[in-house]
């Protein structure tokens, strides 16, 4: 069951550009640990981390399907590759202010939306590119395995942070970010899709599509159910916000201890996404509902876990349902995708997450405020709260949900 989920790692070129996601990946989350710990020197409020994810995201949530209906009628290879230039570009910049004692906050805000409107084109173009570099044969396993790559990042990303942050700077963290850009620029350069990509599709019926786009997921309730347990799991994935205050107030740990907490999340992540990549086919709905199930519970025993030891191994456990259940989630909506269709379904997707990260963040921010363990729990409370709504949806198999299995 397992060696499903290498399947796409047979093609050479995929392996590149799964090794150079992990790096690439893990580059953004020493960043964001830094920037998280930055911040809180500074002011010492989670909402004011929670502003700074917020203005990442903004532009993805107003502009996700937009951007998403940009990438079906672009070449998604030479967008990826001035996407990558401009995070490097703004990372290493950054890293120069921080490095010469010139940051101020609101150049942090500033940054953040710099970063948000290139991240809103960047999000849907990968996921495009996977397809179109793999092939609908292998989608499953490109899926699930792009998971591992973010996850592996939040165990490898905290722990290269928490080195950095206690050995050489802040500033190091955003320079270390910029360089791992460049392997994925250059991978860029090189590799060509192995599937011939759709016909682009003219300006003029962008409006259109988009419409048609949004109403095919209203009219099945599985995938809006999917969409929207994504968008409420942005307070489960939102740890750069919640996991600061918790590690420290609720914990009383360090900046290394604080590292280590967030990266015990991608250690359980890690499973999760393999489980995910080695599914067979279209997922069940019902294996959505259970994950779901699971990962709520999960985040509540762990915010209410009263020793360093519990709440450290419970985030290993939220680590791997949640991915679990967002990879599977994604898998189902990616493969109902019509063909021509596939980059605005998934900008409907990044809309939800991360896209709505600007409210669960502000939202999760203004618990942590109030109190460390609601901000963490809070998240596990709204998506109980959700899949009660959303359970019957996900006992069922619509066919919309099983019907795709090619472009």
């Amino acid at each position: 069951m397992m060696l499903r989920a290498f399947e796409s790692l047979r093609d050479p070129r995929y392996r590149w550009w799964f090794l150079a996601q992990i790096l690439s990946a893990s580059g953004t989350m020493t960043s964001a640990v830094a920037q998280s710990w930055l911040v809180l020197n500074m002011t010492g409020r989670a909402v004011d981390i929670a502003l700074i994810t917020a203005l990442m995201f903004l532009p993805t949530l107003i502009a996700g399907p937009w951007a998403g209906a940009l990438v079906d009628r672009v070449d998604v290879r030479r967008l990826l590759l001035a996407t990558n230039v401009a995070f490097a570009a703004l990372a290493a910049a950054q890293a120069g202010l921080i490095a010469g004692g010139g940051i101020r906050l609101w150049m942090l805000y500033a940054f953040a939306a710099l970063n948000g409107a290139v991240f809103a084109l960047d999000q849907p173009a990968r996921q495009v590119y996977v397809f179109e570099l793999v092939g609908p044969a292998r989608l499953t396993s490109a899926v699930g395995l792009y998971e591992v790559v973010l996850n592996a990042s939040r165990a490898l990303g905290p722990a290269v942070g928490g080195v950095l942050l206690a050995t050489t700077g802040i500033a190091s963290c955003l320079a270390f970010n910029a360089a791992t850009y460049l392997p994925t620029a250059a991978l860029l350069l090189w590799l060509r899709p192995a599937a011939a990509p759709p016909p682009r599709t003219a300006p003029a019926r962008e409006p259109r599509r988009i419409g048609a786009g949004l109403a095919l997921v209203r009219r099945d309730p599985v995938l809006l159910s999917c969409i929207v347990l994504a968008a409420v799991s942005g307070m489960v994935f939102n740890l750069a916000v919640t996991t600061p205050l918790f590690a420290t107030r609720a914990l009383h740990l360090g900046g290394g201890g604080y590292g280590a907490f967030t990266a015990c999340f991608g250690l359980g992540a890690l499973p999760g996404a393999f489980m995910a990549a080695s599914t067979n086919g279209a997922p069940a709905p019902r294996l959505v509902r259970n994950l779901a199930l699971a990962t709520s519970l999960s985040v509540l025993a762990t915010c209410l876990t009263p020793v360093a030891a519990g709440a450290f191994a419970g985030m290993v456990v939220v680590g791997f349902f949640s991915i679990w259940l967002i990879a599977t989630a994604n898998t189902l909506v990616q493969l109902a995708a019509p063909a021509g269709m596939r980059g605005l379904i998934m900008g409907i997707w990044a809309m939800a997450l991360p896209g709505c990260n600007p409210l669960t963040g502000l939202l999760a921010g203004a618990a942590a405020q109030v109190s460390a363990r609601a901000g963490l729990g809070l998240g596990g409370g709204l998506m109980l709260l959700l899949l009660a709504a959303t359970w019957p949806a996900l006992s069922r198999r619509p066919a919309a949900a099983a019907a795709v299995a090619g472009p």
